[in-house]
Formats: structure tokens, C-alpha cells, sequence
């Protein structure tokens, strides 16, 4: 069976709206059910009792969203495919006492969210997004997507030494924005937060706020090959995991032999340790549900997991022309070659020979190219939630992602073909 997803730039456009609409993990997890929504499948609370009707269904939760869609006539034991992703972006988060500032600058307090490169959050043009929560209980977005902050960068001519020596940057010092003139006021942001949003002050008890940077994503090259944009890290994979699940969904129920899963989760760059992220319990938590719901037993929910494998998708390093040293010299990979197969013995990657497996027969019956990525031995390497899935829940599970540069930057790069040749053989993946 080929890929029901179109091969061409359409996915890539529509992946620069889902990153325009999802300045958060908040925001992520909505623009992401809206397409679900489309696709027909339905919210489910947590807190609800579950039934065994088939379909698509999703949780949220926070920043993270877990949909999957049931077949007609599949057993309480059938097993799972699963794309992991992340929802999370490094970047700049408003503290609980946001409002600081001196000298007549009013500023806004933050604190350093992963491990962002703070160089390039300096003199770009900020929005400010994310949730609040009010006194009743409830959630809601913002999302003022306007130039609002500023981090400035001193002058050159009062840092001679920034040029020859790098810039050195105290991470509570350097990074606070500035976002206008006056003395500071006890208060202020959430007032005008409130404003925005349409609510009193008084209701807001409680706020996830960030900037971001307000620049709409680009193609660029001279045959616009390249698309720069934030948060492609990881929000790539969630849109491509999101469009390969609403695409299976579309299938005739016998073409699916598995149920097909979608795990995008908080926190992965802070560790995944909450109860929105990978290490926490809600994916467990789901696909055990979805077996009771379905009349399964313990027997059950041990076959449908031991039969499960999941892809762990996430940003990789494509080879950068400026720091070739830095790669693996023999593992190269390259924008538009469509996506790569991380590998580490030591397991910060989950893929094994038998993952390696799953993944080629994936692409292969997409008609998709894919590339291989391992560290250089003298570079300490990155890990993902895959490690973590494999572990935590029993799942065999294999690392993949697309190939970009700027990892971690405010704006990152990656090719105009390679989100849609990622989504196809995600959508491979669901099916096979």
C-alpha cells in the first residue's frame, strides 16, 4: 500500500502554521487535537469512564496529547504502534514574580527552560504565550503575538572583547527582557496578560508564560530548499506524527492490523520527569485503559505490549558544513535525505538491529530515503524519550527523527523536503 499523504510542499506549509499557532506545548497539543478533531476523532477525560467503541480518541493533558485510533474488530490484545514525540522547545520562561527591571527599564524576570543557546534569543522581537490558570480552576491560552520583549545585547564598543573571545553570557544576569520604560510595578505583566486575554486580574491565580520569537517561518535557499523557523525541535515530529495518524485513520479498518498510536509529551528537555512527561505514567496509563475498556485482561494488555514497538521521533544533527570535525566521520547526514536512524550502543538511542529493521521496511514501503546517525566518539551524545519509553513501559522502541541545523537555537533549519518524507513513512510505520 503507498502512502495515502501527498508527496510535495503542501505538508511543509502546513507544518509553518502548526509552528506559528504553537508558540507552547499548550498550544501544540491544541493546533494538534484540531486536526484530530477533523479527522473525526473525539476528546476523552481521563476522569470518564472508558467504553470499547472504535475510533479515534485523544487525552490531554497540559502540554502533552496521547490519541490513538481503534479498528473495527480488533481483540483486546491487539498490539500497538506508537510515534513518540515531544511537544517542549528550549526557550525563556516568565518566573513567579515576573516583574523586575532598573535604571528606568522595566524588565520581565525568566529562567532558562533546556538548554538553549542564549546567544540567539539577543535583539529578536518577542511574543509572549502559554496558559494561565484562573480560580475556578480552569485553563486558558494567550498567546500575543506581537513584539512585546527584547533581550538587548550590549555594544561592541562596551565589550571589545566580544568578537575575538565569544560572547560569555551570565544566564540570570544577561537574559531578563526588557519590555518598556517606567518604574517597575508589583503585578504589572499579569494585569496586562489579563487584559489580553479578557479576564480580571483577580481571576488569574496562576500562569505558564514564555516568549517566543514573533518572525514567521521561512523557506529560504535559492531554490527555497531550506525552511527556518523555532520550535522545530520537536514540534516537526509532533505535526508529522499528527498528519500520519489522521491519514491511517482514513484507511478501511481491515488495512489496519495494529492500533495506531500518538504519544507527544512535555518536558523532554528538562528530563521527562512529570506527569506530562515521557517518564511519567500517562501513555502506560492510556493503552492500558484502552485494552480494559476493549474487555481485555492483564493477560491482554502483557500480549498487546509485548507486540508494541514505537518510533521515538526527534530532531537529529545534520552534518554542518563550518564544524565538520564535530560529526562521526563516516556518518554524514545531510538535509532533504529524509530522515535519520539514531544509534547509540550505550543506549542514550533505543535502536537495536531489530529496530533498525522495523524502520528500513517502514521506509521502504513508503518509497522513502533515510540516512543513519551516530555521535562522535569524542562528543558526548544527546538522548530522547526513547530510551525512557523502552524502559519505563516494555515497549521495544526505535530513535528516528529529521536531520536540521541550529538544534536548540531560537530559529532552526532543516530541509523543505524532509518533514513530508518523514510523515510518510511515519504513516508507513502505523500501518505496516
Amino acid at each position: 500500500m503507498s502512502s495515502p499523504l501527498r508527496f510535495d510542499r503542501g505538508h511543509t506549509d502546513d507544518l509553518m502554521a502548526f509552528l506559528m499557532a504553537a508558540p507552547s506545548p499548550y498550544h501544540a497539543v491544541a493546533a494538534a487535537a484540531a486536526r484530530l478533531e477533523k479527522a473525526g476523532f473525539r476528546k476523552v477525560e481521563e476522569t470518564d469512564a472508558w467504553d470499547s467503541t472504535t475510533g479515534g480518541k485523544y487525552v490531554l493533558r497540559g502540554g502533552a496529547i496521547v490519541a490513538w485510533y481503534v479498528p473495527e474488530g480488533v481483540g483486546a490484545h491487539t498490539s500497538f504502534r506508537i510515534v513518540g514525540a515531544h511537544t517542549d522547545s528550549p526557550n525563556l520562561r516568565v518566573k513567579p514574580l515576573p516583574d523586575t527591571g532598573a535604571y528606568g527599564w522595566r524588565q520581565i524576570a525568566v529562567e532558562i527552560y533546556g538548554g538553549t543557546l542564549l546567544n540567539t534569543w539577543l535583539d529578536r522581537d518577542l511574543g509572549l504565550a502559554g496558559r494561565i490558570s484562573l480560580r475556578d480552576g480552569t485553563h486558558r491560552l494567550v498567546n500575543i503575538d506581537r513584539p512585546l520583549l527584547r533581550v538587548p545585547q550590549l555594544a561592541v564598543h562596551l565589550d571589545r572583547s566580544a568578537n575575538p573571545d565569544g560572547l560569555k553570557l551570565d544566564r540570570q544576569k544577561h537574559m531578563q527582557p526588557i519590555w518598556g520604560l517606567g518604574e517597575v510595578e508589583e503585578g504589572d505583566l499579569i494585569r496586562f496578560v489579563a487584559e489580553e486575554a479578557g479576564v480580571e486580574p483577580d481571576e488569574i491565580t496562576g500562569w505558564d508564560l514564555m516568549p517566543h520569537p514573533v518572525e514567521p517561518p521561512a523557506y529560504l535557499g535559492r531554490d527555497r530548499e531550506l525552511v527556518a523557523g523555532p520550535r522545530m525541535d520537536n514540534l516537526l515530529s509532533v505535526h508529522a506524527a499528527t498528519a500520519a495518524l489522521a491519514a491511517v485513520a482514513a484507511l478501511p479498518d481491515d488495512e489496519l492490523p495494529y492500533i495506531p498510536v500518538l504519544a507527544a509529551f512535555d518536558h523532554e528537555e528538562n528530563g521527562s520527569q512529570s506527569d506530562t512527561g515521557a517518564d511519567g505514567p500517562l501513555l502506560g496509563t492510556v493503552l492500558e485503559r484502552s485494552v480494559f475498556a476493549r474487555g481485555g485482561s492483564y493477560e491482554d494488555r502483557a500480549r498487546a505490549f509485548a507486540g508494541a514497538v514505537c518510533l521515538s521521533s526527534d530532531t537529529g544533527h545534520a552534518v554542518h558544513p563550518n564544524y565538520a570535525e564535530r560529526h562521526d566521520p563516516t556518518h554524514h547526514p545531510v538535509v532533504n535525505g529524509g530522515p535519520i536512524l539514531k544509534t547509540n550502543v550505550n543506549m542514550r538511542y533505543a535502536t537495536d538491529g531489530g529496530g533498525r529493521a522495523v524502520f528500513a521496511a517502514a521506509c521502504e514501503k513508503a518509497g522513502v530515503p533515510w540516512q543513519t546517525f551516530v555521535s562522535n566518539n569524542s562528543m558526548p551524545c544527546g538522548t530522547t524519550i526513547g530510551p525512557i519509553t523502552a524502559a519505563r513501559h516494555g515497549i521495544r522502541t526505535v530513535d528516528i527523527g529529521v536531520a536540521i541545523l541550529s538544534m536548540h537555537s531560537a530559529r532552526e533549519l532543516c530541509g523543505a523536503d524532509d518533514p513530508y518524507l518523514l510523515a510518510n513513512s511515519l504513516t508507513a510505520f502505523l500501518t505496516d
